[in-house]
């Protein structure tokens, strides 16, 4: 399998998508959108969208499954698999609130060997294939170096449904708060492990995803050089439902600090 260029042609069609998103920016009416659950929105754009990636990537990879966010295509598992989110943050998107992303994994037997995130604002494509290294548009990135956590800067996130734990993801938060730069939460995960990757963050974390939230974005800072766990620091990060997304400096400290406060389910 060439993946140096289906990972060419896959960029393309994430940018073909990223083209059709952005020029839907601020057209969507409120009678247009639907509600799947409770602060987790949809519309035709995401509709949209992913039938235009499931169609290119079908034509790309006849033997490949999907799993896709919004199931506009039959869900399956199998040796070849596209995991997507045809647009990831799409609260941001219908507030205008310029953080949202494609983003589009490719997994062989089950380990990610391809991962994109299409940043649509800042037209920014971050992307990496097995051994390439990762790369944002065409400039190698890699996560940082920093090793002190009162010089970290902290991403996250929050659930859409509380499972019991929004109390202690509150105290972990405000443990980050005192000893770090700072937290930000962008409303993006696959965006939030593109910047880990990038060096913009230091560290994500996050629980309550689903595998198209985290597959490509943590396939990416693998590549660049980080550390994913799970809150208990094992591997079951892509079907888990939460992730920690770290520099190699900083992944026994802030590891330690999120499973002592989210860990052990």
């Amino acid at each position: 399998m060439d993946l140096a260029a289906i990972c060419q042609d896959t960029r393309a069609i994430a940018e073909q998508a990223a083209t059709f998103i952005r020029g839907e920016l601020g057209q969507v009416e409120d009678g247009q959108i639907e509600t799947k659950s409770l602060n987790s929105l949809v519309s035709y754009v995401d509709q949209q969208a992913e039938k235009l990636l499931v169609h290119a990537l079908g034509a790309l990879l006849p033997a490949a499954v999907f799993l896709t966010e919004e199931g506009t295509v039959e869900q399956g598992g199998g040796d070849l698999q596209w995991i997507i989110d045809p647009l990831d943050g799409t609260t941001n998107f219908l507030h205008q609130v310029p953080v949202f992303s494609v983003s589009i994994a490719l997994l062989v037997r089950q380990k990610p060997v391809l991962g994109i995130v299409y940043e649509i604002n800042r037209r920014e494509c971050f992307w990496a294939y097995s051994g390439s290294g990762a790369w944002c548009n065409e400039r190698r990135i890699s996560v940082t170096d920093t090793a002190e956590l009162g010089d970290a800067l902290i991403g996250t996130g929050f659930p859409y449904q509380d499972d019991g734990r929004g109390a202690r993801h509150l105290e972990a938060l405000a443990y980050f708060q005192q000893h770090t730069r700072g937290i930000r939460r962008l409303g993006s995960a696959a965006t939030d492990l593109a910047y880990v990757a990038a060096g913009r963050f230091d560290a994500f974390f996050e629980y309550g995803l689903s595998p198209w939230d985290v597959a490509a974005g943590a396939f990416l800072v693998e590549e660049a050089g980080g550390k994913v766990y799970d809150f208990n620091l094992g591997d079951q990060y892509l079907h888990g439902r939460q992730v920690i997304a770290v520099n190699s400096g900083l992944a026994s400290t802030v590891g330690q600090i999120i499973k002592g406060f989210l860990g052990g389910e």
